[in-house]
């Protein structure tokens, strides 16, 4: 069995979107393997978004009363 790597795009409609120099290593083959891998977000963006998450939670439970220990 041979591997060929290379990467792609899923389509709107579901569809696999292979770029042309592996669909010209794929010719003629009859049948085919597939393995997906997605990349993960990497970890400054996963850190981003608990920290948004984080902020946006805390400001939740602050009110207008609670305005007046901004000044202190």
């Amino acid at each position: 069995m041979k591997a060929y790597e290379f990467a792609g795009e899923v389509m709107a409609d579901g569809q696999l979107k292979l770029p042309e120099s592996a669909l010209v290593q794929l010719a003629g083959h009859r049948a085919v393997r597939v393995i997906v891998l997605v990349q993960d977000p990497s970890e400054d963006e996963e850190a981003a978004e608990w920290n948004t998450m984080a902020a946006e939670q805390f400001l939740a439970g602050y009110s207008k009363a609670d305005a007046i220990y901004d000044t202190l």
